[in-house]
């Protein structure tokens, strides 16, 4: 059987990623973030470390990081939804900049 056309690069560049990346919580987490975390959050936060299910995440502001404290259990929710399992038990918001 012929194929019609070339493969989406998209394809080959997903499973490519998902081989390099980490088997950490941590990245694992990174990479459903943009999905499983709300706006502003998803755009401005960043989950920088990882212990024991808790999630530190870095935030430009005390305000946001407030925030995201408020929401903590329905973005664990949505997160662990979008991992397919239960890796998140917290959050823990900072308000600093990401490390680099």
């Amino acid at each position: 059987m012929r194929r019609r056309g070339p493969r989406p690069l998209a394809t080959a560049l997903d499973r490519l990623t998902a081989e390099l990346a980490p088997a950490t919580p941590l990245a694992a987490v990174q990479r459903v973030w943009a999905d499983g975390a709300p706006p502003p959050f998803a755009e401005q936060c960043t989950p920088d470390a990882e212990r024991d299910g808790v999630v530190t995440v870095a935030c430009p502001s005390a305000v946001l990081a407030q925030e995201l404290d408020l929401l903590s259990e329905l973005v664990v929710e949505r997160l662990n939804e979008q991992l397919g399992r239960p890796l998140v038990r917290a959050l823990r918001p900072q308000a600093r900049p990401p490390r680099a």
